[in-house]
């Protein structure tokens, strides 16, 4: 059964009907979200019910929009593990940091999720082809989405976005174009192309389900911990979404009676594209446009994001903070977490790395916070903005021994 009561603006609360194709606020132009009868959930599905289906985020289908009978277009999204740190922990001073691994995810990033869900609502409600811009990850999510349904795809990406990322929406079939600019630029160009050619656009928050989707990240956080929400939890903040899903995705189980505790927000940006420190940090009601963007974090290139009062707002309301990070921090940040503990994450997720580092330093969170970290992607699909240089071994076989011994100390 579906437990959608109804969709409404997240700012001047106007009421959508859930069976058409929604964008944004048909009144104020605003970002939509999906609101649910939790008081029929709580009497559909159990915990002890929940313990017995398979892994995926789909397993907490009551909290998801699916229509009744309809069938996800999935690839097995979901389902990732949350990794104690305990020697990152331990070189910080702190004594409870998990990582929520996104980059198990089948496209290697917690895009799966989001892309997943928006596509499914799209094809169901009558979408032909769906156009989305990128900073990468995002689009070859949306092209093997896409793909795997059957529907066409285009993708437009900045100059400068990860190869890996090209690679995978064009592999997929999607049309892609690069550009001269950030991802609102391309942005611009989805939003004049997508209804000249009667294809959906994909935009982030532009639409009300890829919310949906990144949401069962709290779900799933919340199972994981034992139905308790983490002390604080630092998320790399671009376009949002996780940053905006999470909060709603705890909201709902606590007005279940789920979940106890309470969770600070952080965001975390780039020192070279900031607009949510910024206007945190000024007091500002929202964002404003951040002037050339740079960060070798392709997701963090955001120069306008969508629903920047909607992170304000959670960011204040759950007591949290906003952190900015240098090029070099994020670098050292990905090597440290790799030595401590054998995770190559993206460069987005080592900034939460960097970010945490500060705040302990700065008093901002306690030895005994349990805290989370949302890693969100893979390392291996970033090209490293310095790769490291392996030793180059010749000469005689007793030459090549010597030199691995003296170069291991031994």
């Amino acid at each position: 059964m579906s437990f959608v009561s109804h969709v409404e603006c997240t700012v001047c609360g106007h009421r959508h009907d859930a069976k058409h194709t929604l964008t944004v606020c048909e009144t104020c132009g605003q970002m939509l979200a999906v609101r649910y009868d939790l008081e029929r959930v709580n009497g559909a599905v159990t915990k002890d019910a929940l313990r017995a289906r398979p892994p995926g985020m789909y397993r907490f289908r009551e909290l998801t929009p699916l229509a009744d009978g309809e069938e996800p277009v999935t690839l097995g999204e979901g389902g990732t593990p949350l990794l104690p740190l305990p020697r990152l922990a331990a070189h910080l001073g702190l004594r409870y940091v998990w990582g929520k691994d996104e980059g198990q995810n089948p496209t290697g990033s917690f895009k799966a999720r989001g892309l997943g869900m928006a596509i499914t609502r799209a094809r169901t409600l009558g979408a032909r082809g769906f156009v989305i811009p990128s900073a990468g990850n995002a689009g070859g999510a949306a092209a093997v989405y896409a793909a795997a349904c059957g529907l066409p795809c285009a993708v437009i990406v900045p100059r400068g976005t990860p190869p890996a990322a090209i690679a995978e929406a064009a592999i997929a079939g999607a049309a892609v174009f690069t550009i001269e600019g950030s991802i609102a630029t391309a942005g611009r160009v989805v939003a004049r192309v997508a209804p000249e050619l009667g294809w959906f656009d994909l935009s982030t928050l532009k639409e009300p389900y890829r919310l949906e989707g990144k949401k069962t990240m709290g779900l799933e956080l919340a199972e994981q911990l034992g139905w308790t929400l983490p002390d604080v939890l630092l998320y790399p903040t671009g376009g949002g979404t996780g940053l905006v899903g999470i909060p709603k995705g705890f909201d709902e189980l606590g007005q279940m009676g789920w979940v106890t505790g309470r969770t600070r927000f952080v965001a975390v940006q780039a020192d070279g594209c900031a607009p949510v420190v910024t206007a945190f940090h000024a007091g500002a009601e929202t964002t404003a446009a951040w002037e050339n963007p740079t960060t070798h974090a392709a997701g963090l290139r955001v120069p306008s994001p969508f629903a920047g009062r909607q992170m304000l707002r959670i960011l204040r309301e759950s007591g949290g903070d906003a952190i900015a990070v240098s090029e070099r921090a994020i670098v050292e940040a990905q090597h440290r977490l790799a030595q401590l503990e054998g995770i190559w994450t993206s460069p987005e997720g080592a900034a939460l790395v960097a970010a945490l580092t500060v705040m302990k330093d700065r008093g901002d969170v306690t030895a005994d916070a349990r805290i989370v970290i949302m890693l969100t992607g893979a390392g291996i699909k970033y090209a490293p903005p310095e790769m490291p240089t392996p030793i180059d071994l010749r000469g005689s076989d007793e030459e090549i021994r010597a030199h691995v011994r003296r170069a291991l100390g031994a």
